[in-house]
């Protein structure tokens, strides 16, 4: 199955090098937070599921603007066509594709199994934070968002991470990332409106 993940991870770096946000720099973070937190659950998780669905968790993002779709219906399409195409198990490539489907918080889906709940927390964490700072912004960036709209992001969504992390170890990360980011967001909010 080595070989499996290294095509597998050789195809996603391809295919999300020029992505900002959410590119490969970005998959590689959730890859090794889910591996951190795998490790309190080594006798329940099927590893190699969870690095395949996260390799590919957003595979579907090199294909957003051809496809008029959520880019977690996109990846799991995709994803579903490389494994098939690399002769991975049948029964395996579902679990790979429901974890896909449930990390996006947009979509709303709630995961299952411990490996979607895994990824949804690890794609979650890098949200959150330094790194979550920081992605927020190059997004901004590509999207021509306002700093006022930025904030706004950070409200309406962001902040709202650190309650949907299924594992405890998750939670306890979260929270340390959200403290961080309110105290961020406290004081871009105080330069904007010019107090001090």
């Amino acid at each position: 199955m080595t070989y499996i993940i290294n095509k597998v991870e050789q195809i996603v770096r391809k295919a999300l090098e020029r992505i900002p946000g959410h590119g490969y720099d970005h998959t590689q973070r959730v890859l090794k937070i889910a591996l951190k937190l795998a490790k309190n659950y080594e006798r329940c998780v099927d590893v190699e599921i969870l690095i395949l669905s996260t390799l590919l968790h957003d595979i579907g993002r090199a294909y957003e603007s051809r496809k008029k779709k959520h880019h977690a219906l996109i990846s799991t399409e995709v994803a579903k066509n490389i494994l098939e195409e690399l002769g991975y198990p049948k029964e395996k490539i579902s679990k790979v594709l429901e974890a896909i489907e449930a990390h996006s918080y947009t979509l709303g889906s709630k995961a299952k199994t411990l490996e979607a709940m895994i990824l949804s927390d690890a794609d979650k964490l890098d949200a959150l934070g330094a790194v979550g700072i920081a992605r927020c912004f190059i997004e901004a960036g590509r999207r021509g968002r306002s700093l006022e709209d930025s904030v706004r992001h950070f409200r309406e969504k962001l902040l709202k991470l650190k309650d949907l992390m299924y594992t405890k170890e998750a939670k306890e990360m979260a929270l340390n990332r959200h403290k961080f980011m309110l105290l961020f967001i406290k004081e871009l909010e105080k330069e904007l409106r010019l107090e001090r």
